[in-house]
């Protein structure tokens, strides 16, 4: 565990390699079973609302029916999540080649949108609790395995696989500050950069 400007960060972020292979997890993370979606932080509900109408046209009539019956977003201050289909898929979910994908980040990318996605997804599988102090951690799941085998192969470490994710969460000089520090604690990432 080391601190960046207050926030407590997993040792393992610095030395995992990640790169994301939905062909092969099918989407994984957004499909998780619990009957909890991703977590919210309370103002991202503002974005959620006007959000729907845009993304809508890509759900399937499972899924707004599960819009309809039980919402967007359930949980309350400080615990919100979006709604899940049946206890698993996001209630955002669409499906293309059998891999779970996002509504909201379609539309980002298609220019309809502003807003990307909850954080939480952007993050993942980084993980933030805060007690006053944000607490920076690796989730490891099992569905995330060949992401962590692309990213050994392509020698792409976690914290540069999220670069945009966490710059969004804590500004870019505290990124430039994170990823100094992880080059410093992980000789064979400054070995590879310099090839």
């Amino acid at each position: 565990m080391f601190v960046i400007s207050e926030a407590e960060i997993d040792e393992r972020i610095v030395h995992e390699r990640f790169a994301c292979d939905v062909v092969k997890c099918k989407g994984a993370c957004c499909t998780l079973p619990g009957g909890r979606g991703a977590p919210l932080e309370d103002g991202e509900l503002k974005e959620l609302e006007p959000a729907f109408p845009v993304v809508r046209k890509f759900l399937s009539e499972r899924h707004l029916r599960a819009i309809e019956r039980s919402g967007l977003y359930e949980g309350g201050p400080g615990s919100f999540t979006t709604t899940c289909v049946d206890g698993g898929a996001c209630v955002f979910v669409y499906y293309e080649d059998d891999v779970a994908r996002c509504s909201l980040e379609k539309a980002f990318h298609e220019g309809e949108l502003q807003w990307r996605k909850p954080v939480s997804c952007h993050l993942f599988p980084i993980r933030i609790s805060s007690d006053g102090t944000s607490s920076v951690r690796f989730e490891e799941l099992s569905e995330c395995k060949p992401a962590l085998v692309r990213g050994n192969v392509e020698r792409v470490s976690l914290y540069d696989f999220l670069k945009d994710a966490l710059i969004r969460e804590f500004g870019r000089p505290w990124y430039e500050e994170f990823r100094k520090e992880c080059h410093r604690r992980d000789g064979t990432q400054r070995a590879a950069d310099s090839e």
